[in-house]
Parts: C-alpha cells; sequence; structure tokens
C-alpha cells in the first residue's frame, strides 16, 4: 500500500467520523423533541458504515443513516399538549449517556485518523526535501 493510498484511507475514515458526530449531535438536539414534522417523537438516528475498497485501498463509507430499533420512551405528563387520552407522552429513544459516549468514541477515532494522516503528509514533505 503507497503512502497515498493510506492517506485516502484516513481521509475516507474523517468523513465517516464526521458523519457519525454529526448525527449523534442531531441526536442530542433532539433529546426531548416530541412532535417531528412526520408526526410523533423524534427517533434515534445512527450511521451505519461499510468498507469501501472501490479506490485500490481499503476504506471506510458511510453507507446510510438508519433509525434505531430502541423503543420510545413513556412519560406520565398529562399537562403536556402531546399527551395521550391516559396522560402519557412518547419521548425520543434518544439516551444522552449512549450519546455522548458515541460522540467521544467519534472524536477519538477522528483525531487518531487526523494523527495517521498528518503523518504521512509529513513523510512526503520529508521525501520531497531529500529531493531537492
Amino acid at each position: 500500500m503507497s503512502i497515498f493510498q493510506a492517506m485516502r484511507v484516513s481521509g475516507s475514515a474523517l468523513r465517516a467520523e464526521r458523519m457519525r458526530m454529526d448525527v449523534v449531535a442531531e441526536n442530542i438536539a433532539n433529546v426531548e423533541t416530541t412532535r417531528t414534522a412526520d408526526g410523533g417523537p423524534y427517533r434515534r438516528r445512527q450511521v451505519v458504515l461499510a468498507t469501501d475498497d472501490r479506490q485500490g485501498a481499503a476504506g471506510v463509507r458511510v453507507a446510510g443513516i438508519e433509525l434505531a430499533g430502541t423503543p420510545l420512551r413513556r412519560m406520565y405528563n398529562p399537562t403536556h399538549p402531546d399527551a395521550d387520552a391516559d396522560g402519557y407522552v412518547l419521548l425520543p429513544n434518544v439516551d444522552l449517556p449512549t450519546e455522548m459516549a458515541d460522540m467521544i468514541l467519534a472524536a477519538r477515532a477522528y483525531e487518531a485518523n487526523a494523527a495517521a494522516f498528518r503523518s504521512g503528509r509529513e513523510m512526503i514533505r520529508q521525501a520531497l526535501s531529500i529531493l531537492a
């Protein structure tokens, strides 16, 4: 694998981790959203990653963003405008500690790939300075 292929792999991972952080941020922003344009409460989203070897080197790509299968939460609050006849409100299936852990994992993976990309760039710079 050439240094350029390795940098493409790191670049693909940077894009994927950026998307993961964006989706986690959207989940956190909607942790209390009980009514969306689609109707009903916000549903947690998660990024699905897949290998990407179209560029001659293994990499990662975002295969899609899907709704999490965890059940919605119910809370008794008869005064809430979205409460049902029994006084229960459906809340998003977003768990803040889980989202924070996902954000930390995505940020660390992003940082690691950024460091690998910088190392590749520095190797290229050093090789060019030897030739000059």
